[in-house]
């Protein structure tokens, strides 16, 4: 068990005011304690990330970038294991899961951002023979908060590392749930070469932490990944602020969603019921990307149904020390509790068939079965509302109605975050891609909608699931830049008059 402290232009500072850090799967194994900011530590963080701006931002871009390479480096090798670990055990993720997020995901973030760099500092406006132009990508004026969540490392890493690269500094307010593998990373960004000051790692509570940072007037930005409510707070809190900040901050914000598998009858059977296996049940669908609602037509429905029920009883579920265990622990006992409430209501209701799953317990961890609810509703509680564990609901429409159930899927959900179509029919795909272009910021063909690559499929979405700002690309940096035009006159004019009036 370790003590984690604060960290504040690089000095570690301990309040005396600890949280505990459990795993999920064994609630009375504490793996550390934690410190807790007051509101002196959080003006302590502030000031201490405005005092390293300075410095930080005359680096030349190249001097910043080396220090995200070799933070990339040593997770790829000498901290790999250590952060999957943390991963796993802090945060209730399998050994894959923790793999493609803790370690791949960290580490492509890393690199490909200073690529995406590359391009933006290069982007120079044209040059006459009698002038010079030329962009500057300036760090934005103040400090930037960035407030984490706990089902992603690599989006914790990410939040600060995109921001900093680009000369800013920031004040980092991790999850309560994911503080063990954040300090990690906070360490790793040390040891890369990170100053003091440019990120400064603050735990605590979320409404003290933004009740000193959104009044500050040096605020530049918050850099955002969480419930949409709590987006929706901090967005409100910035525009009753307005009148305070020294420049309009910039909000970047990734949210929920409310993801969705639509199936034509074309489908392979065995893909869609694989996809909505993995879709729903990976991580226990603690993603913002989680399938958590499916259209499949009646004419598919059986088959897909069987394969779906050949494939359910050989999810292992259990502690994540068992890497054959493809289900762990949901994260805490309020998401254990919000989740299971869900489920209460599709038992309650005549609307609802619980095909699988159904029951949870959290006497030593936060275990809930996989669960597929039927519903003849399409606007069932659990069809538009963000559930983020593993339940997902399906809806069977008639065949002859596909364009008509595409409209009802687009309607249905306030979120436009992820979502996939299934068909070998090439006309009814086009269709599908048309039907739902602001259903899904993230939009998949045969295949399940999860898994976005960095730089390869730029991830985020619009409508109440956010900014769709696009992290995993050269969009996302632009947020974190205020350009400022210089424009060089080589000759002067010495004469206010036009060239062609006459000169007596």
């Amino acid at each position: 068990m370790i003590d984690i402290p604060l960290i504040i232009n690089g000095k570690e500072i301990r309040t005396g005011i600890t949280g505990k850090i459990t795993n999920p799967a064994d609630h009375d194994h504490v793996l550390a304690t934690y410190h807790m900011a007051t509101e002196k530590e959080v003006s302590m963080a502030i000031d201490a990330a405005l005092s390293a701006k300075c410095e930080w931002m005359t680096l030349s871009w190249m001097e910043r970038a080396a220090i995200m390479a070799k933070a990339a480096e040593l997770i790829s090798k000498k901290y790999r294991y250590r952060l999957n670990a943390a991963t796993m055990l802090g945060q209730g993720k399998n050994a894959f899961q923790a793999e493609i997020d803790s370690a791949c995901e960290v580490i492509d973030y890393l690199r490909f951002n200073n690529y995406f760099a590359s391009l933006i500092y290069r982007e120079q406006p044209k040059s006459g023979t009698e002038i010079i132009n030329r962009l500057e990508y300036r760090p934005l004026e103040g400090f930037v908060y960035t407030i984490t969540p706990f089902n992603f490392t690599a989006i914790a890493s990410n939040l600060n590392t995109s921001v900093v690269l680009m000369g800013n500094t920031t004040v980092w307010k991790p999850a309560s749930t994911a503080v063990l593998s954040n300090y990690y990373l906070m360490k790793i960004f040390e040891e890369a070469g990170m100053p003091a000051g440019v990120i400064n790692f603050i735990p605590g509570s979320g409404s003290l932490i933004s009740g000193v940072v959104l009044k500050h007037k040096e605020l530049a930005g918050v850099h955002f990944t969480g419930s949409n409510a709590t987006f929706n707070t901090v967005w409100k809190q910035v525009s009753e602020n307005l009148s305070i900040y020294r420049s309009y901050p910039k909000i970047v914000g990734e949210t929920g969603g409310k993801d969705f598998i639509f199936a034509h009858n074309s489908a392979d059977r065995v893909a869609l019921a694989t996809a909505i296996i993995r879709g729903a049940f990976e991580y226990q669908g603690q993603k913002c990307s989680a399938a958590s609602r499916a259209y499949i037509p009646v004419s598919i429905w059986d088959e897909t149904k069987k394969h779906i029920l050949r494939m359910i009883p050989e999810i292992r579920t259990g502690n994540v020390t068992d890497i054959n265990n493809f289900m762990n622990a949901v994260i805490d006992e309020p998401a254990f509790d919000r989740i299971m409430s869900y489920i209460e209501k599709a038992k309650a209701s005549p609307d609802i068939e619980i095909l699988t799953g159904g029951k949870g317990n959290k006497s030593s961890g936060y275990f809930i079965e996989p669960t597929i609810l039927i519903t003849n509703d399409p606007h069932h509680i659990t069809m538009e509302e963000e559930i983020f564990g593993p339940v997902i609901t399906i809806f069977v429409y008639d065949d002859d109605k596909y364009d008509d159930t595409l409209k009802l899927c687009d309607e249905t959900s306030p979120y436009g975050l992820t979502g996939s179509i299934f068909s070998l029919d090439k006309y009814a795909m086009i269709r599908a891609c048309r039907a739902l272009r602001y259903s899904a910021g993230n939009f998949y063909i045969n295949d399940k909608p999860t898994g976005a690559m960095v730089g390869q499929q730029p991830f985020g979405g619009a409508r109440a699931s956010g900014t769709n700002d696009k992290a995993g690309s050269h969009l996302n940096l632009l947020r974190w830049v205020s350009p400022r035009t210089i424009k060089e006159t080589l000759i002067p004019a010495t004469d206010f008059r036009y060239p062609y009036m006459d000169i007596e």
